[in-house]
């Protein structure tokens, strides 16, 4: 007979830094579940993909035993580290932040479609633009062109029109 589960929790957690600190500590604490044990098999089962945040969903059962599944990154971290960025834009539609080439979103649509609603490849890369518009970053295979004299003409002829 199948184990009766008490609890889904899910929490976001860096690849192979899992410690008994918040949130992973009171938040297994509070069902029970031997935290140590989780952090060391989370830690094992993470190495490789250090710093990176992955969603975790965890099943505890009624014996306070538990089995977790680990997602793939959100797709915002991936474009993060893609453009080399700290953090998304403030100002999505209007401040351009950074850009990455379309064989950059194929490769963490790939990573990401085991999570996302499609199995079509171009969706996902579709879904995935999108997110990456949404956060200020530009797709294209050019570089964004650096401020100089030039994007100062070009920002006083926008404001007199």
């Amino acid at each position: 007979m199948a184990k009766k589960i008490t609890a889904q929790i899910k929490l976001h957690v860096p690849g192979a830094q899992a410690n008994p600190a918040p949130p992973v500590g009171p938040a297994l604490g509070q069902h029970g579940v031997n935290i140590m044990q989780f952090c060391k098999q989370f830690n094992d089962q993470t190495k490789g993909k250090d710093g990176l945040i992955l969603p975790v969903v965890i099943s505890v059962y009624e014996d306070r035993t538990f089995s977790f599944i680990i997602k793939s990154p959100p797709t915002s971290v991936l474009l993060k580290r893609a453009a080399n960025l700290a953090k998304a834009s403030g100002t999505a539609g209007k401040e351009v932040i950074g850009s990455v080439s379309h064989k950059q979103i194929e490769e963490i649509a790939k990573v990401k479609t085991t999570d996302l609603n499609t199995a079509d490849l171009k969706q996902a890369a579709k879904s995935i633009e999108g997110t990456a518009r949404s956060m200020g970053i530009r797709v294209s295979d050019e570089p964004i062109p650096a401020p100089g004299p030039d994007a100062a003409k070009e920002e006083e002829l926008g404001e007199s029109r």
